[in-house]
């Protein structure tokens, strides 16, 4: 097999091109290996390359492959985000301002490493995870396959920018206001933030009091299940993608909060995504529900400052942060504990009324981002505030389902007029996170998205 086909076959398509012998592991990572060579001086994905020890781990699945062993991902070539622990490695979270090293695996890195995937390396993201763009002053920018010019998103940019460049298999990243879904949209990927607690974390991620969830960034939406499947076991992840059944989708394109715009482009791919569901002989439905945006969102930007501050206070040397860094932190001491506490007392109240609409159907379509990609260091003249506001506005559509704990996904759909990706958001009920992948997978085989590459990978 032509050895970047297999690279851009995804997780799933390369484990049964190992189990079949088409390719050893070994082939397969390091050809991995030498394409982040090749482009991640541009691209800028990757925070660190294990290069040694995935050759070791390639040649140790080969071995059990050629006993007849088994595993879900044995040989396949994954990469996590830099603030997943690695053992021997400090958790960096996009910062140089880590020095302590991890005393273990995160469980995703330990679930993944036994379900036999070899670990490639780490992915980057912005500081603390805090932006929907991957850049900052130390470690550069982030810059995405499809448009060197443009970012793949944040905070998971890397894991999006290594699986759209075909460098990895699939990745997996962290989500706590679209983290997953925003790099996913940018890139052309199917990102997804499972429910929460759905995928077990460390207790490095509660400085987000429960916002944050790890979920997978793939090529395919199989891709996804197999990785749950490893993640999260014992919800048949996989079985979900090849349902055919209809559903009763609600389509939205009312942003949470107020006199926020949705780039016409935009827009007609959540239309257009509508009536391809519709054709499929689900039952669609336009609706804007009432998302208590003001209040809701209000809450969010109390819990999402007050997370910065206490991000930056259990690191080893915070001075070391970008000036934006320290200035999103300064405004997280800054508030009243009682704002914090009051966002929280508001969350479950919250949930109950952005659930109501799950009572009359199973999923919400809406956009994923108001408008295309961001350019490389758009905001980057802008004052700290106003760069949070233009934040808030793009990702309008995203944070609310962090703060209820739904499940959602961004799904492809589609390019700009210049040939930046387009996506679109799923949403489920709480419990009902599989019903995405089958909605997701039919979107999938009737509009496939996989066979196009970025240009020059």
């Amino acid at each position: 097999m032509d050895p970047t086909d297999a690279c851009f076959a995804g997780a799933a398509g390369q484990a049964e091109l190992l189990r079949s012998g088409a390719l050893t592991a070994r082939d397969l990572v390091a050809e991995c290996l030498r394409r982040i060579d090749r482009h991640d001086r541009r691209l800028n994905a990757f925070r660190a390359v294990f290069a040694e020890r995935a050759l070791a781990d390639a040649d140790r699945a080969d071995a059990r492959l050629s006993r007849g062993e088994h595993a879900p991902l044995l040989g396949v070539p994954v990469a996590v985000k830099e603030d997943l622990a690695v053992a021997g490695l400090p958790t960096t979270s996009g910062t140089a301002a880590v020095e302590t090293a991890a005393p273990a695996d995160s469980p995703v890195v330990a679930r993944l490493r036994a379900a036999g995937a070899v670990l490639v390396g780490r992915t980057r993201m912005p500081e603390l995870g805090l932006w929907p763009h991957t850049e900052s002053t130390w470690a550069g920018a982030t810059r995405n396959p499809w448009s060197p010019d443009h970012s793949p998103g944040g905070s998971s940019g890397g894991s999006a920018a290594a699986v759209a460049a075909g460098l990895v298999g699939a990745a997996v990243g962290t989500d706590g206001a679209g983290s997953v879904r925003i790099p996913a949209a940018c890139t052309g990927l199917f990102g997804l933030k499972p429910r929460r607690d759905h995928v077990t974390l460390d207790g490095d991620h509660d400085t987000w009091g429960g916002l944050v969830v790890a979920g997978p960034v793939t090529r395919h939406v199989r891709d996804a299940a197999l990785l749950l499947d490893v993640l999260a076991p014992g919800h048949d992840h996989t079985r979900a993608v090849t349902d055919t059944r209809t559903l009763r989708i609600a389509v939205s394109l009312r942003p949470w909060g107020t006199a926020i715009g949705v780039d016409p482009e935009v827009r007609d791919a959540v239309l257009d995504t509508a009536g391809l569901l519709s054709d499929l002989g689900h039952d669609v439905t336009r609706t804007d529900p009432d998302l208590r945006a003001t209040s809701g969102s209000a809450g969010f930007a109390a819990r999402y400052l007050h997370a910065a501050a206490t991000a930056e206070a259990r690191l080893d040397r915070p001075d070391r942060l970008d000036r934006r860094t320290r200035a999103v932190a300064a405004l997280g001491r800054s508030l009243p504990r009682a704002a914090v506490r009051a966002a929280l007392a508001r969350q479950d109240g919250l949930t109950r009324h952005a659930n109501r609409l799950f009572e009359d159907h199973d999923l919400l379509l809406t956009p994923v981002l108001t408008r295309p990609p961001l350019r490389i260091g758009e905001w980057d003249r802008r004052p700290t505030v106003a760069a949070l506001l233009a934040a808030a506005r793009m990702t309008a559509f995203l944070p609310l389902w962090n703060i209820t704990g739904n499940p959602a996904a961004a799904v492809p759909a589609g390019h700009t007029r210049t040939g930046l990706p387009l996506a679109v958001q799923l949403v489920a009920a709480p419990d009902a996170g599989t019903t995405i992948l089958t909605a997701a997978g039919q979107l999938e085989r009737a509009r496939p998205w996989a066979d196009r590459r970025p240009p020059g990978y």
